[in-house]
């Protein structure tokens, strides 16, 4: 099972999700270990869950067109939408108060 390492505001929040998973979706339904992850529409539509994946991006597909859209050069630093990515690998996020919510 894939191991998310989530940081936010200073605090690691680390626990194992089912492959396959959506940590917007398990948020909504709460069933997300991570209750800190800041989210909205879930529908790649208001960047509000932008990250910055710290390690295992390598295990991501290529950003979407929804994900360009939101976050243009930010794909660059290293920013993805959380409501778009279905977690197969170990990952390490950060979403801090610092990045801005429309990304």
């Amino acid at each position: 099972m894939p191991v998310v390492v989530f940081r936010r505001n200073g605090q690691t929040y680390r626990d194992e999700v089912k492959a396959n998973t959506n940590l917007v979706v398990r948020a909504g339904v709460k069933q997300f270990p991570f209750p800190h992850l800041r989210y909205e529409c879930g529908m790649g539509k208001c960047a509000r869950c932008a990250c910055r994946v710290l390690s295992g991006s390598e295990h991501l597909p290529a950003p979407n067109w929804k994900e360009k859209k939101q976050l243009g050069d930010r794909l660059d630093a290293g920013f993805r939408l959380a409501c778009q990515l279905w977690i197969e690998h170990d990952i390490e996020l950060a979403q801090d108060d610092e990045t801005p919510a429309g990304v």
